[in-house]
């Protein structure tokens, strides 16, 4: 993550010719071009892409002043607003974050992330169903690098709406893009489990936990899979596992009392 911020502060250099720098009340030191220099679409971009990151990191207060420099910038440009919705979102200003994808939206009706976002501030805020559609508009773009993410969120969306055969069916599709995706596993293996196909749930789990590092709740799942099994010895292993690393979860505290549905 440094390594990016280090790139998009270079480019913010070359772009910009004139640059200021600003701490950050987290201590990050961030290039700021002159307001009278550069490109101001190429301004825009960088910044949001500074917000963006910053976002990733959970800095919101950062990632918002990274993203009103971006649209003071240029205020056509619709990622900017996407991202801010993404902010207010997680600050759970929701009609704050509404406005904004509302206006990434029109401005950029056919940027794939714009649309992916804007899906998932939708399902996130009770219209699961008319989310659907803007992951789809998201995946139909060629060029579009990361559709497994949509594919991914359309599926976690259709589970909400308790569509399970298209949940299943969108995991599946975010896997042949990505065969190892921890989010999709988990969720394959967690919608196997509840329909009962043990066989496919715990293959799906059991990728998961050697592709990545095993969480509380991979482990869990995983144990439950063999209890039902009937594996005695691998639900063993795996609750000594939990045990070991994950004393303090919820997980474990529902496996001590013996609350495995």
């Amino acid at each position: 993550m440094k390594k990016n911020l280090q790139v998009l502060l270079l480019l913010l250099v070359f772009v910009s010719g004139c640059v200021s720098t600003t701490t950050t009340q987290q201590g990050s030191t961030v290039a700021r071009p002159s307001s009278d220099s550069g490109n101001k679409r190429d301004r825009a971009r960088i910044h949001t892409e500074l917000g963006s990151l910053y976002y990733s990191q959970r800095q919101m207060s950062v990632a918002l002043e990274e993203l009103k420099v971006a649209i003071s910038a240029d205020t056509d440009y619709g990622p900017a607003y996407s991202i801010l919705g993404l902010v207010y979102l997680e600050l759970r200003e929701n009609e704050l974050a509404r406005q904004n994808f509302e206006r990434a939206i029109r401005l950029s009706p056919e940027d794939s992330d714009v649309n992916n976002n804007y899906g998932w501030f939708l399902c996130q805020t009770g219209a699961a169903k008319e989310s659907i559609q803007y992951f789809l508009n998201a995946i139909k773009n060629a060029l579009y690098q990361t559709p497994q993410k949509a594919y991914l969120n359309a599926g976690l969306c259709s589970v909400r709406m308790d569509d399970i055969a298209r949940a299943d069916d969108f995991f599946q599709r975010a896997l042949r893009i990505e065969p190892n995706m921890p989010p999709a596993l988990l969720n394959l293996a967690l919608l196997n489990y509840r329909r009962g196909n043990l066989v496919e749930a715990k293959t799906h789990a059991a990728r998961l936990n050697k592709v990545t590092d095993p969480t509380a709740e991979s482990l869990w799942l995983a144990l439950r899979i063999e209890r039902r099994l009937g594996d005695r010895s691998a639900e063993a292993s795996l609750a000594g596992q939990l045990r070991r690393n994950f004393s303090g979860s919820r997980e474990y505290q529902d496996l001590q009392k013996g609350k495995f549905e």
